[in-house]
């Protein structure tokens, strides 16, 4: 991510003790199994009226260049059988909350949350039934990534979608992609990160065998791993699943045509 800042000294304690206990206060809440009234599509015949996954959402944001506070977050909305757009919108925002390793989702969440907040007040028909995350799910140095905080105040299924690995029990980056070379695992999609403590974190999965750089899928939500994988492998068309893929395009053009207007507006930054 964007951005090294670091909060200011006089109320870095009191702010990071806060976020402590709010992470701790949402963690309780989080559901680690399906838990939602839709099925993925299979061979299996279904129950006549059974609801189906239509409706994937991604989220992700973009950071002016000139200015990592100005920010671009998207939220977009695939139809599963097509991976075609049916629902995207923007939010352009100076941000006020720095960047600080393992609290992300205090700086992140609260505009990605607004705009699945107006889909639902609108009663969007395209609402996503489930939200892929670019961030961390329970892959995450304190358990509770983007993805599980965002999915435990949207109340959604919620997937993790990490591009590296950060060391959280004793993983290793290197050591994941070293595995995923291994002549005895070349042919393998998906490899299980279990860490010291015997804990399941998440997988590291890559789309297409000739692919070096597997991406790491964790629990965000009222969803299990198994589930998460499955629909990881149903959107991913490259290396990176398409709802988020599309998330970052469309935010990075929206950024590059708007941010000048917003830079202008804020003037200069002391």
């Amino acid at each position: 991510m964007d951005g090294e800042g670091m909060l200011g000294e006089t109320s870095s304690g009191t702010q990071l003790e806060n976020w402590i206990e709010e992470q701790d206060r949402l963690k309780k809440k989080l559901i680690a199994y399906d838990d939602f009234p839709w099925k993925l599509s299979s061979s299996v015949e279904l129950p006549q009226g059974s609801e189906m996954l239509r409706y994937v959402g991604g989220v992700d944001m973009s950071f002016a260049k000139e200015d990592p506070s100005v920010a671009c977050a998207c939220l977009v909305v695939l139809e599963l059988r097509s991976l075609r757009v049916v629902h995207h919108d923007f939010s352009l925002l100076h941000l006020h909350v720095p960047y600080v390793p393992g609290f992300l989702a205090f700086r992140e969440a609260p505009v990605l949350l607004k705009l699945l907040q107006k889909m639902k007040d609108d009663q969007h028909p395209f609402y996503p039934q489930v939200l892929m995350v670019d961030g961390n799910g329970i892959l995450h140095p304190r358990g509770f990534g983007l993805a599980c905080h965002l999915g435990v105040l949207a109340h959604l299924p919620a997937i993790g979608v990490g591009k590296n690995l950060h060391h959280v029990d004793g993983l290793n980056q290197s050591e994941v992609r070293r595995s995923f070379q291994l002549k005895e695992s070349q042919d393998e999609q998906v490899i299980t990160l279990v860490g010291n403590s015997g804990s399941t974190w998440g997988v590291g999965f890559r789309p297409t065998l000739n692919s070096l750089k597997p991406i790491y899928i964790s629990i965000g939500h009222r969803i299990s791993l198994d589930s998460a994988v499955k629909i990881a492998k149903i959107t991913c068309k490259y290396r990176v699943p398409e709802p988020i893929r599309q998330a970052d395009i469309r935010s990075r053009a929206y950024l590059q045509k708007h941010q000048r207007r917003l830079l202008k507006e804020l003037g200069p930054q002391d």
